[in-house]
């Protein structure tokens, strides 16, 4: 516990000088700039689809093969994450920086993951599977704040420490 009106030190930076050369020379990291985007978008059309099922009972199967479209996206995103995450911090997940991040992330596979299995088993009736869906939506929400949060957090240090060769200005 810290005393009353003391402020914590400095945070560390979110990469060494090390990480960060890995990190910008991977290609990894372009294609996760990517397939993050590309998953949100995926992620709007299927919400509005499972609402607009959840509202009239109509569209099943667009709905239902929307989540199954943003269950794809994210294992991709994950699974080249995890590798992305090998090169920077030279393990596949759980690295110190984004511990966190990746353990609120087993969550969002879990519930992604179990919105499959009641798809293709029937364990859930359609309604049921789209609660799930929006359930594993929710937490995917929270998974990708985490994630800018801390996107942001890596550009202000950048800013704060610039190695050489950076860019003069960062946007933050």
């Amino acid at each position: 516990m810290q005393a009353h009106g003391t402020r914590p030190g400095p945070r560390q930076p979110l990469y060494t000088a090390e990480e960060r050369r890995r990190r910008d020379a991977s290609g990894w990291t372009l294609v996760q700039g990517v397939l993050a985007p590309v998953q949100f978008v995926v992620f709007l059309v299927s919400l509005g689809l499972v609402l607009r099922f959840l509202a009239t009972g109509a569209g099943h199967d667009a709905a239902a093969g929307s989540v199954v479209a943003k269950t794809l996206t994210l294992y991709a995103i994950m699974v080249t994450g995890c590798i992305w995450e090998k090169v920077v911090f030279g393990r596949y997940l759980f690295a110190p920086a984004f511990y966190w991040e990746d353990l609120f992330s087993m969550l969002v596979l879990a519930l992604h993951t179990a919105y499959l299995v009641a798809l293709f088993t029937d364990a859930l009736d359609a309604r049921q599977q789209m609660y799930l869906a929006l359930a594993a939506y929710a937490t995917y929400v929270i998974n990708a704040t985490q994630f800018i949060l801390k996107l942001r957090a890596a550009r202000l240090d950048q800013a704060r420490h610039p190695l050489p060769g950076d860019a003069t200005e960062m946007p933050a």
